[in-house]
């Protein structure tokens, strides 16, 4: 009884963890949190860190856009997208890799070799994705208007599903599914978003938490990095927590790591300019309104970026 008065007595003078040592991070599975539990770089938090997963960017986005999470990792894509609608975030970290995985995808019979030859057919993907901007920019590369291809707007596993029963005829989208379709012989690329996309992804976090938590921001900011360096130079121990979380075959992060060569980059003026030319992209495509359209300057922190510059031995 004694021991049990004691327990509750101490619990009583720690009491709850304060809002402001609780970072809430949302996260997309076998993204963040993989990453940065296979590097081993969480160890000796000072403050509560607690995840939330969600299956894709615009559900975390909304989840940001209520106050459920602080913040999250996302691509330029939806980012641009809730920029759009107002959401009350900035991207305070950066991340570039190559887009081989950033692909419009056929069956590997297809007569379709070209983007050209896509003038008038169907394609499946989510709207306002990564891959609904691949297909734009390939479109206007090859001097197409924007409606010359008839979108379906679907998710991954149902736009999978429509290109093998041919309902559509081509498939634009993001990796893990172009290494896993790839690999198991079931497509072919016919333009990946290599020189059309900037390759971005950020993370990115409602403006109260930039102020109340900003030092619980940077100090997942520098770990975060940490981890990305440490993935970089082998990805292999990484594709295989990947692969055990995932439950696919591990020559599936191995390929998608290997050739993404995903790199933290500080938000600089090249950043803001990429960010800038999707957000115009959108504008143009009838996607975003003009009126309702970011300047890219106004949605990024670039002070974190300057912190982690100013201190690289915290990122190696």
């Amino acid at each position: 009884m004694r021991a049990a008065i004691l327990i509750l007595f101490a619990l009583m003078v720690v009491g709850p963890a304060r809002a402001e040592d609780v970072l809430r991070m949302g996260d997309q599975r076998g993204n963040a949190r993989a990453l940065m539990e296979a590097a081993g770089v969480l160890d000796g938090l000072t403050y509560r860190l607690e995840w939330s997963e969600f299956p894709a960017a615009a559900p975390l986005l909304e989840a940001l856009n209520a106050g459920a999470i602080d913040a999250g990792g996302v691509g330029d894509a939806p980012f641009t997208f809730a920029a759009a609608a107002g959401v009350p975030m900035k991207a305070f970290m950066a991340f570039r890799n190559r887009q081989d995985g950033l692909a419009i995808l056929v069956a590997p019979d297809s007569p379709i070799r070209t983007v050209a030859d896509l003038k008038g057919k169907r394609i499946a993907t989510n709207r306002g994705s990564i891959g609904h901007q691949v297909v734009l920019a390939a479109l206007e590369e090859a001097g197409l208007p924007f409606d010359s291809v008839l979108f379906s707007f679907l998710p991954p596993a149902d736009a999978k599903i429509a290109l093998a029963s041919e309902a559509v005829d081509a498939w634009a989208t993001w990796e893990p599914y172009t290494s896993t379709a790839e690999l198991a012989g079931l497509t072919r690329v016919v333009r990946d978003g290599n020189r059309i996309t900037p390759g971005l992804t950020f993370t990115v976090a409602r403006d109260s938490a930039l102020v109340s938590k900003r030092p619980l921001l940077a100090d997942f900011a520098a770990r975060l990095a940490r981890a990305r360096t440490w993935a970089l130079k082998d990805p292999a121990p990484y594709a295989t927590v990947w692969s055990k979380l995932i439950g696919l075959s591990e020559a599936v992060p191995l390929r998608w790591f290997g050739r993404a060569g995903y790199r933290t980059v500080p938000i600089d003026a090249d950043v803001i300019a990429d960010e800038q030319r999707t957000i115009d992209l959108y504008v143009r495509a009838g996607l975003i309104p003009k009126a309702r359209a970011p300047q890219a300057a106004a949605i990024f922190d670039t002070r974190f970026s300057q912190a982690l510059s100013e201190a690289p031995a915290a990122v190696q």
